[in-house]
Order: C-alpha cells, then sequence, then structure tokens
C-alpha cells in the first residue's frame, strides 16, 4: 500500500491564519503534515492570538484522518532548520511537500527602520526559508513529486511603504525562488511562490477591510480557502509542469 505524502507547513500559529488553511486543505486530501508555530511571536504580533490552538490544531487535522504534529520553534535561530527538517523526518519518513510560510512583519517607515529590524526580517524570512529548503532538498529522494511553495506578498506589485523591511525580505523570497527552480528540477522538485493578495485572516480593521472591498471587482475579500486551494493544485500531481513562478492570486485586485 502506498504511503500518502508527508508536508512540512511553517508559520500554523492562528486558528484564522493561511498556514493552518493550507493544513486543512492537505488534510482533505490526504496528506500528512508536520507543522511549525513560535508562540513569542504571535504573541507580540497585532493581531489575536491564542495559546491554545498551535498544540490542539493536531487533533482537528487527526480527526480529518490524516497524521499530523505540530512542532513548535524559533526559525531565527541559524539551526532550527536543519533541526526542524529533522523532527519531522522522525514523525513522518522523507518529506515531499515543503510550505515556507513562517514570516516576520513590523510596519515602521523608513526613519524608524533600523539594523536589528533588517536582521529580525531576514532571519525568518530569508535565511530561515533558504537553511529549510536546503534541508528539504537534501533529504528528498523520491525522484519525482517534490514540491515546495513559498508565500510572498505582492510587493512586486505595487509599494508598502510602511513595510519596507518585510517587502524587502520578500522580494529575496521571490528571487530566491526563481533561481532556485532550474537546480532541483532534475530531483523533481517543482518551486513557485505564491502571492495570495490581501486576506481576511482576522487582521483587518473595519474601515480596511470597506476600503480593501471597493478594490476587488469580484466582490469580496480575499479567504484563506482562496489561498489554499491555488496551494493544494500546485503541490499536486496535476502542478508537475508549473516551477519558478510567482503566482499573483488576488482575484483581480487593482490596489496597492
Amino acid at each position: 500500500m502506498e504511503t500518502a505524502p508527508a508536508a512540512l507547513v511553517t508559520g500554523v500559529g492562528r486558528l484564522s491564519g493561511i498556514g493552518a488553511e493550507i493544513c486543512r486543505t492537505f488534510a482533505e486530501r490526504g496528506i500528512r503534515v508536520c507543522y511549525t508555530f513560535w508562540h513569542p511571536y504571535d504573541r507580540d504580533a497585532p493581531w489575536e492570538s491564542d495559546d491554545v490552538f498551535p498544540y490542539q490544531f493536531a487533533d482537528e487535522l487527526r480527526a480529518a484522518g490524516v497524521e499530523a504534529h505540530g512542532l513548535e520553534i524559533d526559525l531565527s535561530l541559524p539551526g532550527a532548520p536543519a533541526t526542524l527538517m529533522r523532527q519531522a523526518n522522525e514523525k513522518l519518513g522523507e518529506i515531499a511537500i515543503l510550505v515556507n510560510n513562517a514570516a516576520v512583519s513590523e510596519q515602521v517607515d523608513i526613519l524608524e527602520m533600523d539594523g536589528p529590524m533588517l536582521d529580525r526580517h531576514y532571519a525568518v524570512n530569508v535565511r530561515g526559508m533558504a537553511l529549510l529548503t536546503r534541508a528539504f532538498v537534501a533529504q528528498f529522494s523520491a525522484g519525482s513529486g517534490g514540491r515546495i511553495v513559498n508565500l510572498t506578498s505582492g510587493q512586486g506589485q505595487g509599494p508598502m511603504p510602511w513595510e519596507l523591511a518585510y517587502a524587502t525580505s520578500k522580494g529575496a523570497v521571490e528571487a530566491f525562488t526563481n533561481s532556485l527552480s532550474p537546480t532541483v528540477a532534475p530531483k523533481g522538485i517543482t518551486v513557485n511562490a505564491v502571492n495570495p493578495g490581501p486576506t481576511d485572516t482576522g487582521w483587518m480593521s473595519d474601515d480596511l477591510r470597506v476600503t480593501l472591498l471597493e478594490q476587488f471587482p469580484m466582490g469580496r475579500i480575499g479567504t484563506t480557502r482562496d489561498a489554499a486551494n491555488l496551494v493544494a493544485f500546485l503541490v499536486s500531481p496535476e502542478g508537475v509542469w508549473i516551477t519558478g513562478q510567482v503566482i499573483n492570486s488576488e482575484g483581480g485586485f487593482w490596489g496597492k
């Protein structure tokens, strides 16, 4: 009997987040899941956090019929990616799918930006992502069916003046995606980036939601399931011919 594929999804700290919805969508498709979270970051973030959710979320995924494990880890530490991949391998065996969703985001203008802030963004959004990808490629031996999906933020679609450090780091993610794809294609691994556009994960104020709604020609704001469905397609067998792409899946959103 063929073993169901195994996925590692980072940045799954919130009930209403994109990372959690990706895990749910994977579970519905029979994909076994390891996911990561880091409480200290979520506690200090401007959105509502839930200390219990990350520990209980594995039970929700198991109820869908798949093996699931939550791993708490600080991806800003240089050695964390290798440790995380080793833990995921111990739980699920060889990982076939990697979703780099974890990110640091702080809103400041150019005069408030400093070295430590840039380092915080780089440590997780770039170095953590790149080293975890390296660890994924090193352990992948199946020869086909490997999938890497990096979450980005449409920083190339228009200015993000209050998130300069974040936009800079996510620009690096897109460059990494493009340059990595031909390197790992012979190993049977595809690499893509997804920009889900403004997505209602609980961080939007009522005023912002009204403003954004006017810029969506489809008459609604993006949902976490919209993003998760695209990621699920990219990691499916049907996504085998798509690699090196940055996909702006924004429902026709025209504003910035």
